[in-house]
C-alpha cells in the first residue's frame, strides 16, 4: 500500500508539469509530423497522403540550399560576434568600479526592446538617402550602400541588428561567471609574470566555457529561429538574399499555402538543430571546463 502511494505521488507530481508538454509540443509535433506527409493547402478540408513526396520536393530544391546556406551563414555571423562582445563587454566592465550598472543597464537595453520595434527602428538607420548610417558614412568620405535593397549587404544588415540586440544579454551571463573566477588564480598568473593573453587563454576562457557552451546553444538556436527582423526589414529579399529556414517556412505555409511540404520543412529545421545541439554537447567533452 505504501509503495502504490509513493508511485501515486510521484505520478501526480511528474504527471501535471507534463500536461502543458503534451500539449503545446508532443502533440502538435506529431500532427505537424502527420501533416508532413499530405498535400493539405490550408483552407480546403480535402487532403491527400503524399507520404514522403514533400521531403523529396524540399530536399531536391534550389531554394532549399539556398536558404540552408544562408541560415548557416546568419547563424555563424551572429552568434561567434554575439559571444567575442559579450565575454568583451564583460571583462572590460568587471573592474569598472563606478557607472557599471548603467553601462550594463545601457548594453542590456536592446536585449529588452522588442525586435520588431528595433527592426523598424534600424530600417530608417539604413535608409540610402536620409538615414544615420550613410549620413556618417558621407561626413567620412566612405562609400554609401543601399544596405537594404542591394543583396550584397542585406544580410549583413540584419546581422548587425542581431548581434546589437544579442551581446548585452551574453555580457550578462559573462559577467555572472567572471565574478565566480578565484581572483587568486589573477595574482598567482601576476606573480608568474603572465601576459594579458595568457590570463585569459589558461584562466578566463577555460573557466568561463560553460556559459560559452550554453550561450552558443541557445544563440544559435535563436539564430534558426530568426524570423521578425527579416519580415520588417528585407522580407527575405532582395533576390531571396536574406531568406532563411524559417522565412521560407513562413513563405511555403502563408503565402503559397502549401502546408504540407511547410510542415516537411518544419520538421527539418527541428532535426538539423538538434543534430547542431548534440554535435556542440559531444565536442564540448574537450573543450568545456566543469
Amino acid at each position: 500500500m505504501e509503495l502504490i502511494r509513493r508511485y501515486g505521488l510521484l505520478l501526480f507530481f511528474v504527471g501535471i508539469p507534463l500536461i502543458p508538454l503534451l500539449a503545446f509540443w508532443f502533440i502538435p509535433m506529431f500532427v505537424s509530423l502527420w501533416l508532413s506527409t499530405t498535400d493539405w493547402d490550408y483552407i480546403s478540408p480535402e487532403y491527400s497522403h503524399v507520404m514522403l513526396e514533400n521531403y523529396q520536393t524540399i530536399l531536391t530544391s534550389d531554394n532549399f540550399y539556398a536558404a540552408l546556406k544562408n541560415t548557416a551563414f546568419f547563424s555563424v555571423m551572429t552568434v561567434i560576434p554575439t559571444i567575442i562582445f559579450g565575454l568583451l563587454f564583460a571583462s572590460l566592465l568587471k573592474n569598472v568600479m563606478k557607472g557599471s550598472t548603467l553601462l550594463k543597464s545601457l548594453l542590456f537595453s536592446p536585449w529588452i526592446t522588442p525586435m520588431v520595434a528595433m527592426s523598424i527602428v534600424w530600417t530608417w538607420i539604413f535608409q540610402p538617402d536620409v538615414g544615420l548610417l550613410n549620413q556618417l558614412l558621407g561626413l567620412l568620405h566612405l562609400p554609401q550602400p543601399s544596405w537594404l535593397t542591394d543583396s550584397d549587404t542585406a544580410m549583413w544588415s540584419i546581422i548587425i541588428v542581431s548581434i546589437w540586440k544579442n551581446a548585452g544579454w551574453a555580457m550578462i551571463f559573462y559577467a555572472d561567471a567572471l565574478s565566480k573566477i578565484p581572483g587568486e588564480l589573477y595574482e598567482v598568473g601576476d606573480i608568474e609574470g603572465t601576459s594579458w593573453w595568457q590570463n585569459s587563454r589558461f584562466i578566463t576562457i577555460p573557466l568561463v566555457s560553460p556559459t560559452t557552451l550554453f550561450l552558443i546553444i541557445i544563440s544559435l538556436i535563436d539564430a534558426i529561429q530568426a524570423y521578425d527582423q527579416i519580415q520588417v526589414m528585407t522580407q527575405g529579399g532582395p533576390a531571396g538574399s536574406t531568406r532563411t529556414l524559417l522565412y521560407l517556412y513562413y513563405q511555403m505555409a502563408f503565402e503559397q499555402f502549401n502546408m504540407g511540404q511547410a510542415t516537411a520543412l518544419s520538421t527539418l529545421i527541428v532535426l538539423l538543430t538538434g543534430v547542431l545541439a548534440f554535435l556542440l554537447f559531444y565536442t564540448s567533452k574537450k573543450w568545456v571546463h566543469y
